[in-house]
């Protein structure tokens, strides 16, 4: 059953989001069409609701012209067609020109740039150089040399990869090769509502943050996560953050913004920065993200990319659901993560929860 006043709200609106979810008809000129048509608005009064297109024909209503409800729309359009563009940016061993970009997608060019870093958050030559990141990552984890790997991502010299991969590796290509050894990485255990928690950072920023049941566990993961570096325990200098991530689990009132240093592939890093661009309180499906990245086909690697986060709460995969809306996996268990998200949608709409 469609909710029509939250239907009206998007009409109103002209929610694009809410295209395909249903179709509003108006009676007095016999026309159907899309939540977010740019057409003059109907009076409430003028206004019907439907499910489908077949349901809105079938109560003797025509198709809009100006919107086109039974064709693709234009959201769906332009995702397909920024998907070739990334195609061929991760497939070229230089990068296109804009033009060739856009000529791939079948965008004029005056649109393209602008559509492109609105479905995928970067721009071309950000997604490319992101995309290379990861092949060099690859390339080193895989036992490769370094000047094999940096030839082999793309990359036309060295400098210009040691340039790019602190930011995008979280360490410079010699570093990853050798599975971080020669890192000092301080961290501290603390009590939660939730358990515990550990934060440990290096000096570039945190690097790992975790849930779990004892401190004995958490310190154990960490050695793991990082074998070759340096340990520091108990770090006093890292309380604060530790004290603001407790905070957040106690009585959530916005996203956690700390100094990161990421580790991990250039894709997994841009989708861990999107799950950093879900709002407190609201979830998102696994599907959901790989759309906005351009990679609508990337489902499985979006839901690897959220297995393989190692920053717990700082980068939101908790808000990550199945499209049936069922909570999905959690590393740090699914009723952690159901927990979480009680207490967010409590601290954003506290009348709602208690009822």
């Amino acid at each position: 059953m469609l909710d029509l006043e939250a239907c009206w709200t998007a009409v109103e609106n002209r929610d694009a989001t809410a295209d395909g979810s249903f179709y509003y008809g108006v009676r007095t000129t016999g026309v159907y069409c899309r939540p977010a048509c740019a057409s003059r608005r109907p009076l409430r009064a003028n206004t019907v609701f439907f499910e489908t297109t077949a349901a809105a024909e079938e109560a003797g209503l025509r198709a809009c012209k100006r919107c086109r409800p039974t064709e693709p729309s234009m959201a769906s359009r332009h995702l397909s067609a920024i998907e070739k563009a990334c195609a061929l940016l991760r497939t070229s061993e230089t990068i296109p020109s804009l033009g060739e970009l856009a000529d791939a997608a079948c965008i004029s060019r005056f649109h393209f740039h602008r559509v492109f870093k609105q479905i995928t958050g970067v721009t071309p030559r950000e997604y490319a150089r992101s995309h290379r990141l990861g092949r060099l990552g690859e390339k080193l984890d895989s036992g490769q040399p370094i000047t094999a790997s940096i030839y082999a991502a793309g990359f036309g010299s060295s400098s210009r990869a040691y340039e790019a991969a602190p930011v995008g590796l979280g360490m410079t290509p010699g570093t990853r090769r050798r599975g971080g050894s020669g890192e000092t990485i301080r961290f501290v255990t603390v009590a939660t509502p939730l358990g515990w928690a550990l934060v440990a950072a290096t000096a570039r920023g945190i690097c790992m943050t975790a849930l779990g049941d004892d401190r004995d566990s958490l310190a154990a993961a960490l050695r793991e996560r990082f074998p070759r570096a340096e340990l520091v325990a108990e770090d006093a200098g890292l309380k604060e953050w530790a004290d603001r991530i407790v905070r957040f689990i106690t009585a959530p009132e916005q996203n956690l913004d700390l100094p990161l240093d990421i580790r991990g592939t250039a894709f997994q890093a841009r989708v861990w920065r999107a799950l950093q661009k879900i709002p407190l309180g609201k979830t998102a499906s696994y599907t959901e993200i790989a759309a906005r990245l351009g990679q609508p086909k990337a489902v499985r690697a979006v839901a690897q990319a959220c297995a393989a986060n190692k920053l717990a709460l700082v980068v939101p995969c908790h808000r990550v659901t199945r499209s049936d809306g069922e909570l999905g996996g959690y590393r740090w268990g699914l009723e952690r993560k159901r927990a979480l998200l009680v207490r967010e949608r409590a601290a954003v709409a506290p009348d709602e929860a208690a009822a």
